[in-house]
């Protein structure tokens, strides 16, 4: 058990620990935990590689680095996916990879990670073209991963929430209400199965008219908000697929795009967004107001630190009329698992002051946060 501690933290600690660690006991490293040892001081060692070598990962100049792509492929075998992505994500800051972090070997052996997505859309108009191909596989990757955690409980979550009273006698096995059918049949639990056999099966009305809400998405694409610009992305796509609403996908710097016409896939979405520039908030709001035909059936999701850079009494102005004019407006400051987001507390203040609910969102509450919106009861305290 000792032993097993002090490899452990040896392997934290590094090789320069070996003198301070031989007076708890004997240090006795495995063939496996070598390697790791190995792999770790590469990155985290001043001036050794763990084998008495200098570093052996450097950018340098040249078009490949095999030894690179090698070192990546071994980090992978030894450790978990989560302590990849953190190695990798420090690898390219501590030892000057960006210069490699488009070649097209490297590419092959990376974890996806959602923060080199957002390095590679901030960097992309510098991908050689050699490589564009392999960059674009990468970003697909995490926008499979998230499509994947997302899309059912998200169209779930809509559906629900839009549904909430209505029942249908037609069949449908997407269409389950599962939360109903569940309180109603609890009477009916098997306790030898250990599971309720349900009487009887209700289904959501999915005979809803086309196009019942109107969704706009506002996002902030400045540097700052790479991630959040990713999962809004899908999220988007995932709504603009849904029958019973209309959904606007728009994005603006200190101009505006409107990307609606992308909406079928995430991954062009993403592509048409050049992440960085300035903000313009108010311009962008001033656009989304147009798009805005019948208030009280229209949900604003404003995605945004709210780092105004342009006329912030006109913006508070707008998102007040707005809200006023019956519009259900929503800031997300960040979606983000990565702790506080920073954000100009000062405008966001004045927003719940209007009563607009202002806060981060974790990615995997989306379509909690979703069920919310639709059924008119958001709680910012559900989904930090």
């Amino acid at each position: 058990m000792i032993e097993q501690k002090l490899n452990r933290w040896r392997l934290i600690l590094g090789e320069e620990s070996n003198k301070r660690l031989d007076q708890f006991g004997k240090v006795n490293l495995s063939k496996e935990q070598l390697l790791m040892d190995s792999a770790l001081a590469a990155i985290y060692d001043e001036s050794s590689d763990g084998s008495g070598e200098s570093t052996t990962l450097s950018a340098g100049r040249g078009r490949s680095n095999p030894k690179v792509s090698k070192w990546l492929g071994d980090i992978r075998n030894l450790f978990s996916k989560d302590l990849v992505v953190i190695i990798q994500n420090d690898a390219i800051e501590r030892k000057g990879l960006k210069e490699l972090l488009f070649e097209p070997e490297m590419l092959e052996n990376l974890e996806p990670d959602i923060n080199l997505a957002s390095m590679m859309m901030l960097l992309k108009d510098n991908v050689p073209k050699r490589s564009k191909e392999a960059v674009r596989a990468f970003i697909s990757k995490i926008v499979e991963d998230i499509n994947r955690m997302l899309e059912s409980e998200i169209r779930r979550s809509v559906t629900a929430a839009l549904n909430k009273r209505n029942h249908s006698p037609i069949p449908s096995s997407s269409a389950i209400d599962f939360k109903y059918t569940i309180n109603k049949n609890l009477k009916n639990y098997n306790s030898t199965l250990g599971t309720v056999i349900p009487e009887k099966i209700w289904f959501f009305d999915r005979a809803m008219k086309t196009n019942s809400r109107t969704i706009i998405v506002d996002i902030d694409k400045s540097g700052s908000m790479g991630e959040s610009v990713i999962y809004s992305s899908v999220m988007s796509c995932i709504l603009a697929s849904m029958n019973s609403l209309k959904t606007h996908i728009v994005t603006f710097d200190t101009s505006v795009v409107d990307l609606t016409d992308m909406s079928d896939d995430p991954t062009d979405l993403l592509y048409g967004i050049n992440l960085g520039g300035g903000t313009d908030i108010d311009k962008s709001v001033a656009y989304c107001q147009q798009l805005i035909e019948s208030p009280s059936k229209t949900i604003f999701f404003l995605i945004s630190d709210l780092c105004e850079g342009g006329n912030r009494a006109s913006l508070l102005r707008r998102v007040e009329e707005m809200k006023e004019s019956g519009v259900m407006v929503v800031c997300l400051l960040a979606i983000s698992d990565r702790g506080a987001p920073y954000y100009d507390t000062n405008i966001a203040q004045k927003f719940a002051s209007l009563g607009i609910p202002c806060f981060a969102c974790n990615p995997q509450k989306l379509p909690q946060l979703l069920a919310g919106v639709f059924s008119g009861s958001v709680n910012e305290e559900d989904f930090k």
